[in-house]
């Protein structure tokens, strides 16, 4: 099997959000055959939000499937962001009110909320500006 054929599911996920937002994907540097003497450590190789931040986009599925999503991030990271657009902005006010009411004795708090607009065009070949909204969650426990 070659290893474009052994895609997970993130990473199919990844690549179509790239698509669908004019995103140029990036290209890891794959292993060679035969390895070096002096690799470099692979920590350094990835970008440095994607070890203290991490992003929750809302869409179709169920709210506690976001839920579960958020605080199995949550506890590893320090603070995850839940990000929407359009109709599901209140599906995001409610995964971050879920959180925050339900699990106040762990310590999870509303760290930031950022709103804005995303210039989309629609399937009728229209520009359209549609309302985005970031909810950053932060976890108070973990350092």
């Amino acid at each position: 099997m070659d290893s474009e054929s052994d895609k997970s599911d993130a990473e199919e996920i990844l690549s179509e959000f790239q698509k669908t937002h004019g995103i140029e994907p990036t290209v890891e540097p794959q292993a060679e055959v035969e390895p070096q003497a002096e690799a470099e450590p692979q920590a350094e190789a990835e970008p440095a939000s994607y070890e203290t931040h991490n992003t929750i986009f809302i869409g179709t599925k169920p709210i506690m499937s976001y839920v579960t999503a958020t605080l199995t991030q949550l506890a590893s990271l320090s603070i995850v962001t839940v990000v929407a657009r359009g109709k599901r902005i209140t599906q995001a006010i409610d995964v971050s009110q879920m959180i925050i009411k339900r699990m106040n004795e762990v310590g999870y708090e509303i760290n930031d909320v950022r709103i804005s607009s995303d210039s989309l065009v629609s399937k009728d070949g229209q520009k359209r500006n549609v309302s985005k909204i970031e909810i950053d969650i932060k976890n108070s426990s973990v350092s």
